[in-house]
């Protein structure tokens, strides 16, 4: 995608997911044989609901129909929330991780997986679980010391449960 195109993309989405109370993660464009295909990425604090994505594609579509950024050919749109896996490259990604556990890797190539138990300005307070039966304990990362982070999935958390009973 040419930063033009880009640029310009942005400038006609940002307002679009900005009125429903979005973010606008990514925007990519790709091909798929003669078609392009446009991937709007969307998140918020409370995540994305299915309809939600639904009303924003019908807005994004006809917001697009109206202008000539995407060219003439055809393309394939596609508005969703990022996976439930996905990295943390923001500071408001690891707001939203926080009680998530999490899988850094460190710039000395160290991986701590751990509890997002608070964010601030310069990084992470953290939980990481104790091995064999000891207690966890705390660690401190700066967001300096991160090179990637991604939000580990979880199936039998104990905390979700004991809220539920």
């Amino acid at each position: 995608m040419s930063t033009t195109q880009s640029e310009r993309l942005r400038g006609l989405l940002e307002p679009l997911v900005a009125a429903k109370d979005l973010d606008l993660e990514e925007i990519e464009v790709s091909r798929a044989g003669r078609r392009g295909v446009l991937r709007i990425t969307v998140d918020s604090d409370d995540g994305v609901e299915l309809d939600t994505c639904a009303e924003l594609s019908r807005t994004i579509s006809e917001k697009l129909d109206e202008s000539d950024v995407m060219g003439d050919g055809e393309y394939v749109l596609e508005v969703s929330s990022p996976g439930a896996d996905r990295p943390l490259t923001e500071h408001r990604h690891y707001v939203r991780a926080t009680g998530r556990l999490a899988k850094l890797t460190l710039t000395g190539g160290d991986e701590v997986i751990a509890r997002i138990l608070a964010v601030d300005a310069d990084g992470l307070d953290l939980e990481v679980p104790g091995v064999k039966g000891r207690k966890p304990t705390a660690r401190r990362v700066g967001f300096a010391e991160i090179a990637k982070a991604r939000v580990e999935l979880e199936f039998n958390r104990k905390d979700k449960k004991e809220e539920e009973a």
